[in-house]
C-alpha cells in the first residue's frame, strides 16, 4: 500500500483547481486539502504536514508567488512544489526553479504530464535520497599568465554561487606548486588533494565532506593543494579525472582554480570541465597570450562555447577597449570584472572575499552578478533541454 501525500493548490483559478484536485483524486495517492485564503495561513499548514506537495499557479501575480515558494522551499523541509503558469518562458521557467520548485507544467495541464509529474514528487518523499535536479557542472578559472587574478575570481566566484543558489559547491586548489586559495580564504584545512587522492577508493559523500574544509558554514567546500613539492610530483592525470568523476556525485559546482600551465595533470582537468573561464587583462601581452590559449584549446578538440572570456580589472576608459578585445579574441567577453585595487588587495590581506571586506563596492556586486548569471544560464541550458516542447 503506497503512503499518502498531502496536497494544497494554490490558483487564482476556480477551473485550475477543479482540474487539479480531480487528477489527484484519480490517483488515489493524495489527500487535498483546502488552501487557506491568505500566505502565512498556507504557510502554517504546509509546516503541520508530514509530507505535503503545494501545486502553485503563478499565472497572476507571479512575482509574489515565487517569492512565497522561495520561502516555503528554503523552511519546510517535507514540502515539494510543483508549478504551473500559462506563460511556460523560458524566464519564468529559470525563475520558478532558482525558488526551488521541483516541477514545471503549462497551463492548461495535459493530464498525462501532470500524472508524472506529480507521481515523481511522491516519490521523492520515499526514496532514501532525492535525484539531482541537475547534473553537476565543472568549471576551470585559468590563465596561462600569472597575475591576472585568477586565483582570487576562482574563490569569490565559488562563494557567491554557494551562497547564491544553496547547493553544494566544491573550490579546489589545482595549483600544485604555490596555491593560494586557503590563504585567500583564511583556512587552515586538516587535509589536501594528496591525501584525498590516495584515498579514493575510500570516496563517498560523507568522506568528502569530512575531508574538504568547508568555509564558515556555508555550502562551499575547499580542497587544498599540496603543502610539499614531491606530493605533487606524484600525482597522476587519471588521479585528477577519477578525483573529479567522484566530486560530480556530491556536489552541484566543482570550481577548479587551474594551475597556469598545459602540464597533463592542468589538461586533464580542462578536459574533464563544462566550462572554461580564460581571464585576461587589457593589455596586449595578456591579450595575446590569451588569444594563442584560445588556439591551443581549439587544436585540443574543445568546443567553442566550452571556453569563455572573464576580462579581470576592467575599466570603462582603458585604451583598448571591449570591442577591441572581442574582436581580437573572435569571441564575446562572458563577464567583465571591474578594477578596484583597494577591495581586492583588503580582502587578500586579510584573508576573505570581498563581499566580506566590502559588499557594496562595484567589485562585490560583479561578483555576485556573475555567479548568478553562470547559475541562471545552466539552469536555462538544462531547462531548455527538460523542457524543450514547452518552449518552442
Amino acid at each position: 500500500m503506497h503512503s499518502r501525500v498531502s496536497t494544497v493548490i494554490l490558483s487564482d483559478s476556480p477551473q485550475t483547481i477543479g482540474v487539479v484536485g480531480a487528477y489527484l483524486q484519480d490517483l488515489d495517492l493524495f489527500d487535498c486539502l483546502e488552501c487557506p485564503a491568505n500566505y502565512s495561513e498556507i504557510y502554517d499548514l504546509l509546516l503541520s504536514c508530514e509530507n505535503v506537495i503545494l501545486v502553485v499557479d503563478i499565472s497572476n501575480d507571479y512575482d509574489l508567488k515565487l517569492d512565497f515558494v522561495l520561502k516555503v522551499t528554503q523552511n519546510v523541509r517535507n514540502c515539494k512544489v510543483l508549478i504551473l503558469s500559462d506563460n511556460p518562458s523560458v524566464e519564468i521557467i529559470v525563475k520558478a526553479m532558482r525558488v526551488g520548485a521541483k516541477e514545471f507544467l503549462p497551463l492548461p495541464i495535459i493530464k498525462s504530464e501532470f500524472k508524472d509529474a506529480v507521481c515523481g514528487l511522491h516519490k521523492l518523499f520515499f526514496v532514501e535520497s532525492e535525484e539531482k535536479s541537475s547534473k553537476c557542472t565543472v568549471i576551470s578559472v585559468f590563465s596561462n599568465k600569472g597575475g591576472l587574478g585568477k586565483t582570487s575570481i576562482a574563490a569569490n566566484l565559488s562563494l557567491e554561487l554557494a551562497k547564491i543558489t544553496k547547493e553544494k559547491v566544491a573550490l579546489i586548489d589545482l595549483n600544485f606548486q604555490l596555491g593560494d586559495v586557503t590563504t585567500f580564504l583564511d583556512l587552515k584545512p586538516s587535509f589536501n588533494i594528496s591525501y584525498m587522492l590516495q584515498n579514493l577508493d575510500k570516496m563517498n559523500e560523507d568522506f568528502l565532506l569530512s575531508t574538504l574544509e568547508r568555509y564558515n558554514n556555508t555550502s562551499l567546500f575547499v580542497l587544498a593543494d599540496p603543502p610539499f613539492f614531491k606530493q605533487a610530483d606524484d600525482i597522476s592525470p587519471v588521479q585528477i579525472t577519477r578525483l573529479l568523476n567522484m566530486l560530480k556525485d556530491t556536489f552541484s559546482y566543482v570550481i577548479v582554480d587551474a594551475e597556469a600551465s598545459f602540464d597533463a595533470k592542468n589538461v586533464a582537468a580542462l578536459t574533464d570541465s563544462d566550462i572554461i573561464f580564460l581571464v585576461t587583462v587589457a593589455n596586449l601581452p595578456a591579450l595575446r597570450n590569451s588569444q594563442r590559449c584560445i588556439e591551443l584549446f581549439g587544436k585540443m578538440g574543445f568546443d567553442a562555447d566550452k571556453v569563455q572570456i572573464v576580462l579581470n580589472r576592467f575599466m570603462e576608459n582603458d585604451v583598448i577597449n571591449v570591442q577591441d578585445i572581442e574582436k581580437l579574441l573572435g569571441k564575446d567577453v562572458y563577464w567583465k570584472i571591474p578594477n578596484n585595487y583597494f577591495a581586492v588587495m583588503s580582502a587578500i590581506n586579510k584573508g576573505i572575499p570581498v563581499s566580506e571586506v566590502s559588499p557594496n563596492s562595484n567589485i562585490a556586486v560583479s561578483y555576485k552578478n556573475f555567479a548568478m548569471h553562470l547559475a541562471d544560464s545552466i539552469y536555462r541550458d538544462d531547462l531548455c533541454k527538460k523542457y524543450e516542447k514547452l518552449i518552442n
